[in-house]
C-alpha cells in the first residue's frame, strides 16, 4: 500500500505501537510527532492520513478540521456504535489491523465527502445534543414538539450510522459544528 502517515499523539508508546503496525502489516512510512505544531510546513501535504488521539485533536481543531477527510482518531471508547474512522486502544492488534485495513481499502475516508447532507434543522438538533440538552430541552430551544426532536434524532441516527450521545457529540466536534469544551 505504502501510505505516508503522521502519527500525532503525547504518548510515545502509544505512537510506537501504531507505527509499527502501520509499517509491518501496511508497509506505509509512519512519522512520530507529540502535537500537530510539530509538523513541517511543508510535510501536511505529503501524509495521506493523519492518526491522532482525541486530546491533540481537541487542542488543534484548526489543524485537523481541514484535514479531516484523512484523519483517523485513536482513544480510549470501548463502544461499537464509534464512527468507522475511530480505533479503540483497547482493541486487540488484529482487530487494529483489520479495522485499519477497512479504512484503507473502502477509502472510507474519501466517501465520507458524499456522505448525506444534514438538514440546517438536523445540525440544529445535533448542536444541542451535542451540548448536552435532553429532548424538552431541545423542544423548547427550538420551538418544536418532542416528536420532531426524536424525529431529528432518528434521521440523524439513520444518515450517520451513529447512535451513542457521545459519538454523535464526537462526530459534531469532527465536523465543526461543536467546538471541544
Amino acid at each position: 500500500m505504502g501510505y505516508n502517515i503522521a502519527i500525532i499523539t503525547h504518548n510515545t508508546l502509544e505512537a510506537i505501537g501504531i507505527k509499527h503496525i502501520l509499517e509491518e502489516s501496511f508497509a506505509s512510512s509512519a512519522h512520530i510527532y507529540a502535537c500537530a505544531g510539530e509538523i513541517p510546513e511543508h510535510l501536511n501535504a505529503v501524509y495521506d492520513y493523519f492518526f491522532c488521539d482525541t486530546e491533540c485533536f481537541a487542542s488543534a481543531l484548526d489543524f485537523f478540521l481541514p484535514r479531516k477527510q484523512k484523519l483517523i482518531m485513536v482513544g480510549s471508547a470501548r463502544n461499537e456504535n464509534n464512527p468507522a474512522t475511530f480505533i479503540s486502544k483497547y482493541d486487540d492488534e488484529s482487530t487494529i489491523i483489520d479495522k485499519i485495513n477497512t479504512l484503507f481499502s473502502d477509502a472510507k475516508l474519501k466517501t465520507r465527502e458524499t456522505q448525506t447532507e444534514l438538514s440546517q434543522r438536523e445540525t440544529d438538533v445535533l448542536r444541542l445534543i451535542a451540548s448536552g440538552m435532553m429532548n424538552k430541552e431541545i423542544a423548547d430551544n427550538l420551538g418544536i414538539s418532542i416528536n420532531t426532536v426524536l424525529t431529528h434524532r432518528k434521521n440523524l441516527t439513520a444518515k450517520l450510522g451513529i447512535r451513542s450521545v457521545s459519538g454523535l457529540s464526537f462526530y459534531a466536534m469532527m465536523n465543526g459544528i461543536i467546538a471541544p469544551k
